[in-house]
């Protein structure tokens, strides 16, 4: 391969790479990582999120995908105080992409509560790997704001970031064929 058609490459996969980090940057709905914390936005409201996994022992703490499956420890703290006057209530449903209702969907539910300290934890042990939608709600009766974020549990890298995969794939095979074309187009103005 030339040394033009290298460089093509390489800025092909560089832009890939770049357009798909652009769009995983987005695609945790209300969680951002923002100057070492996560926040997770509900409409106006803002918590800081930070999940921890006993077995890890507590030494990582994630704020998007969890890394495997098992007892998962979530922590939510309020940075808005009008929070700690508002109801809030919390639901993790399994996304399988079917549609189910949201009651069958549903593998973990903590009602409507109010949190005057400003924090709020839960416990929960994940049994299969996956994706995964988590619900916050705050507020109650007409007044109710859902924040959603979708996350993965236990899944691979490679199968989580499969889009990336693709790219790489499809930059490849663009390179690769433009590379055979070449050497064909020389091989017959040699002939």
């Amino acid at each position: 391969m030339n040394l033009h058609v290298a460089r093509c490459a390489a800025g092909l996969l560089w832009l890939l790479a770049a357009v798909f980090i652009a769009g995983e940057a987005n695609a945790h709905g209300g969680l951002s990582m923002e100057k070492d914390y996560c926040k997770l936005r509900i409409g106006t409201y803002v918590m800081h999120f930070t999940g921890y996994q006993p077995a890890d022992g507590y030494r990582k703490e994630f704020c998007e995908d969890i890394p495997s499956t098992g007892a998962t420890i979530v922590v939510l703290d309020f940075i808005d105080d009008v929070l700690r006057d508002l109801p809030v209530a919390v639901r993790i449903i399994h996304d399988d992409g079917n549609g189910h209702d949201l009651e069958s969907a549903t593998v973990f539910h903590v009602p409507p509560k109010t949190y005057p300290m400003g924090t709020f934890s839960f416990d929960y042990q994940f049994q299969q790997p996956g994706n995964y939608v988590g619900l916050v709600t705050v507020g109650d009766g007409n007044q109710q704001v859902v924040g959603r974020f979708p996350f993965s549990v236990g899944v691979p890298f490679y199968l989580r970031h499969s889009s990336l995969a693709a790219l790489f794939a499809i930059g490849f095979g663009v390179v690769y064929g433009i590379w055979r074309w070449r050497r064909a187009s020389k091989g017959a103005a040699v002939a």
